[in-house]
Parts: structure tokens; sequence; C-alpha cells
């Protein structure tokens, strides 16, 4: 489809659905359904098969018809990570249940992945799945689950074969977070909001038509979406000076009675590792709109935290004494996380948990060295021994 071509829907579509008139869920279906959502997803899938490069102009020509949006901070999980996951591993019927609802924000996701003794050691998972008759029964805790709170849905990942080592007993399911046994509650951060949670798992029972993938594929199925985690947080395309390093610096503007040639430096420098960041993102993202996400997100990522906390701090360091003050300790539970909005004291604590989330920095130093760089890997004495028979 030329760029004319393409064009030219988006325009008989705005005809069609009048962004002003149109209430806002439907304008949101009806784009899903005519291909514009994600143009580079496959057709009746919300998407006209086209590259991924397509989707910025599409997107553009609906924010310039003033057409709402989907609220995609609002659905982080949901659309960057349980999305491309059911399209590469779910069946048919899946793609048709989940992707619709979770595209246009009536279904909100989160991620039931970490645990407390599987965090950095994903693979050491201990809640268990266990089958019975068309479903299964689910027994366990997570925890650091962000937006479980407000979730409707959950990408999530059990123990269903304790005799296999440990990378191999696991499968994928998308959990239905109303449904009884499951306990959301709040953990409150440094912050002092609590994005995060931790979910308790009792006797919940999932249908077997919620697996995704195979039984025992778990480990592949889950880090095709940890691979597309690390773009989502280290990779999101965006404007030169945008995000944290275009606050830091109009932050260095406004003060200048604070400058001096060693933070004009500092801030030279990660000027530069923030343009490096966003132009090696646009690269990845061409390079993942032909194929599924490899290792280099997880480069990205590790980047994005270094850049963030070091930005942070800076900038406490250029606003002196007006950086120590911090705005709002209330205990709320957020629907999303903005940097931008917020004062010097948020951006420089809730810099902390970059390098955490999303894979800690140690963890993906090491994905690397290993999967980029080759170099040899760490000893893993438990790799193939059966789970059930390794010390915790």
């Amino acid at each position: 489809m030329t760029v004319d071509e393409l064009g030219r829907k988006i325009e008989e579509f705005l005809a069609a659905h009048d962004p002003a008139t149109t209430e806002r869920l439907d304008f949101l279906r009806a784009r899903y359904d005519a291909g514009l959502a994600w143009v580079y997803f496959p057709p009746g899938h919300g998407g006209l098969g086209l590259s991924h490069a397509r989707q910025v102009e599409v997107d553009r020509a609906f924010e310039e018809a003033g057409a709402p949006d989907n609220n995609p901070n609002g659905n982080g999980i949901g659309l960057g990570m349980a999305a491309p996951t059911i399209l590469a591993y779910g069946t048919d019927e899946q793609k048709r249940r989940f992707l619709r609802p979770l595209w246009t924000g009536e279904e909100i996701w989160c991620q039931l992945f970490s645990e407390p003794g599987a965090g950095s050691d994903l693979a050491n998972v201990s809640t268990r799945a266990v089958r019975d008759g068309e479903g299964w029964v689910v027994d366990g805790q997570k925890v650091w689950t962000s937006g479980a709170h407000l979730a409707q849905f959950a990408i999530l990942l059990a123990r269903t074969d304790t005799g296999l080592p440990k990378h191999r007993g696991m499968t994928y399911f998308l959990c239905d977070m109303t449904d009884p046994g499951v306990e959301v509650r709040p953990l409150r951060q440094i912050t002092g909001e609590a994005e995060f949670n931790e979910v308790f798992l009792t006797e919940v029972r999932i249908p077997d038509a919620q697996r995704l993938g195979g039984e025992g594929d778990g480990w592949r199925v889950a880090n095709a979406t940890l691979n597309t985690e690390r773009v989502a947080i280290g990779g999101r395309a965006s404007d030169r000076e945008s995000g944290i390093v275009g606050v830091v610096t109009e932050t260095w503007r406004a003060h200048p009675d604070q400058r001096t040639p060693e933070l004009h430096d500092r801030l030279l420098r990660l000027w530069v590792d923030a343009e490096v960041g966003r132009l090696t993102g646009m690269r990845l993202r061409q390079k993942l709109a032909q194929g599924r996400p490899g290792p280099e997100g997880a480069a990205m990522k590790l980047t994005f935290a270094r850049v963030a906390q070091q930005l942070s701090g800076l900038e406490l360091e250029i606003l002196g004494e007006e950086g120590l003050r911090y705005s709002d300790w209330t205990m709320v539970r957020p629907d999303r996380v903005d940097f931008n909005a917020r004062d010097a004291g948020y951006r420089y604590l809730r810099a902390k948990g970059n390098s955490i989330e999303g894979g800690t920095s140690e963890i993906l130093r090491n994905i690397v060295s290993e999967r980029i760089l080759g170099l040899p890997p760490e000893p893993r004495t438990d790799k193939a021994r059966p789970w059930k028979e390794v010390a915790r």
C-alpha cells in the first residue's frame, strides 16, 4: 500500500467516523476493525500487514484530526508486551478474543512473572499450575506487578512440571484478574506511591483455552515477552530532546546561576548518550519490523536506566536547595508513571527503579555479554537438574 493509498484510507475512515461526533469507544473499535490500529499487524487483527515504520504516519494523521487515542500510557504492558506475544503465539480464537479490547483499552493488562524467589532468576518461578480436567488450578505469589490494581487480565508464568529442569517445566497463561482467588496488595515505594503490587493466587482456575503456547513451552514464550518489554522501556519512539533529557536541559537553561564547567560537561555527555540511545532505538524498531525482537533490547534498556538515573541526579545538583523539596508523599495507587509531569525529587527517586524493572541491569549485562558479544556464559550448576531437586 502506497503512502497515497494509506492516506486515502485514513481520510475515508475519518469522513465516516467524525472524531467530533463519534463516541470515543465506538471510534476506537471502528479504527481497529478498519486495520488502522496496529497497521503492521495482520488484517483482521487491527492491522493491514504493513511495515512497522508506517505506524508513525497513521498515528500522526489521527492526532492531527483530533481523534481520541487508546490511552497508551495507561496500558503499556498490554500494548507493549501482551499484544505482541499473543500475536506470535496465540491461537486464532485467542487473537480474536483479546487483541481488540486490549487495543481499545477496554481491558487493561499486567504481568505476573516475578516472584519473591524468582526475580533476576525468572526461570526459578515456583507458582504452580496443576492440570484439572479442561483447565488448571494455580497457586502462588507474584511481586512487583505494575498496574495489577487496575488490570482485568494478566500474562502469567507458572510451573507445570517440577520433574523437569527449571527452564523446561513452565507454561504461559492468560489469567483473568477478576477471578476468585486473585488478591492484589499494594507495595508502597520510595516515591510514596504504590504503582507496584504483590499478587496472591489461591486455587485460581484458568481454562486450558487461556494457555498461550504449548504446555511446558513457557520459557520460550516468556522470552519473547521480555524482549518486547525491554524494547518498550528502552527503545520507545521519541523526538530529539524529549523525555527526561529535555526536562533537565530546560532546567539548565532556566538556572544560569547554577552553571559550572563540570556540570556543563556532564550534561553534554548525557545529552549525547540520550541522543545515541534515541537513534539506536529507531534503528532497532526498524529491525524489529522485519521479525521478532532479539537480545538487542537488553542493551537499549540498560542504557536507558543508566542515563535516566544520571540525568535525574544531575537535575538535583543544578537545582541546588530547590531540588531538595518533594511535592507530595501521599500514598496513592496511580494509573500511570509520568516522569515529565512531576518534580525533580520524584524523578530522582523513581529513576532508581529503572535498573530493576524489566530485568535488572546486572542480568541485562549478562544477556549482552553472552547473547550479543558471544562471551562464555556463567557456570550454572542447576540448569540440567530437575527443578524439584534444586536447593532453595
